[in-house]
């Protein structure tokens, strides 16, 4: 995964999501009426996520436009419409497997409260923290073998968070740019700070899930935040647009990107059961 794209403005990312969009439009869902053998515990914590996964996006929507640029707000109503997608297969892979998904739920609450406490970087940070624990952890129901509904529900989703990470990277280093060097360096130290105490949580409270997936607490704690450090690197590197991942080259766009249209995404509600999402 490229924590910043080279070459990669909103615009190309408001044409990136549109593009995916309609990508997943032509693929469709996975077959629901496939039944889902999911051990109790995965669908304790899976129905945790789904709610973390689920909301309107309002109060980023209304702070990306009050940042001033349109195009980046289009695309974070396109990464938000994504988001309900996953809470919208996440709803329905639960269903398949027998289960229902839940009102709320306390660490929910917690994140949704942090975020909402000041402006669009403490806003995004805290996004940022949710986001990367959910790449350890879509990945390892992807790779677990507990059930292969579960798998391909969470390979999808897996791919737009590899999308996520790096078009939030890409604002916070704008948005963190400003700053005095020591002051961005603070404010990613404190931002991993707060990761590894995300990560721990989780690992404690989806313990017997990771367990059931192969997948030990201290490992899932570790890799989360060993995967932290080229990001913080990438947003903290104000000056420097060229900053990629150096676990390899900039991979190319997939498809042919469009010029971006004015389209916003719809919400997950609207078109819970059609395949394609929203």
């Amino acid at each position: 995964m490229n924590v910043i794209k080279h070459g990669w403005g909103y615009d190309t990312w408001l044409a990136d999501f549109e593009n995916e969009r309609e990508r997943r439009a032509e693929r469709g869902d996975p077959d629901w009426d496939r039944a889902a053998a999911l051990p109790p515990e995965l669908v304790r914590s899976l129905q945790r996520f789904q709610v973390g996964e689920d909301g309107d996006g309002s109060a980023l929507i209304g702070k990306a436009d009050r940042a001033g640029d349109p195009v980046y707000a289009r695309a974070v109503r396109l990464f938000v419409a994504e988001e309900q997608n996953h809470a919208r297969m996440l709803a329905l892979l639960l269903e398949a497997g027998g289960a229902g998904i839940l009102a709320g739920h306390w660490s929910d609450t917690v994140f949704v409260r942090l975020r909402r406490l000041l402006g669009l970087r403490v806003e995004l940070l805290v996004l940022m923290v949710a986001e990367v624990v959910a790449l350890r952890y879509y990945r390892a129901v992807r790779d677990g073998g507990a059930d292969p509904l579960a798998s391909e529900v969470a390979r999808l989703i897996l791919a737009d968070e590899e999308r996520h990470v790096p078009f939030h990277c890409l604002r916070l280093r704008d948005a963190l740019a400003p700053l005095p060097a020591p002051a961005r360096r603070a404010a990613v130290t404190a931002w991993r700070a707060t990761l590894a105490a995300a990560a721990a949580v989780v690992a404690v409270d989806h313990g017997p899930a990771l367990r059931t997936l192969g997948v030990r607490r201290r490992s899932f704690m570790a890799d989360t935040v060993r995967a932290s450090a080229p990001m913080a690197a990438a947003i903290a590197a104000a000056g420097h647009p060229d900053t990629t991942d150096p676990a390899g080259p900039v991979r190319a766009p997939r498809g042919r990107l469009r010029a971006p249209a004015g389209r916003s995404g719809r919400t997950f509600a609207a078109r819970a059961r059609r395949g394609g999402g929203v």
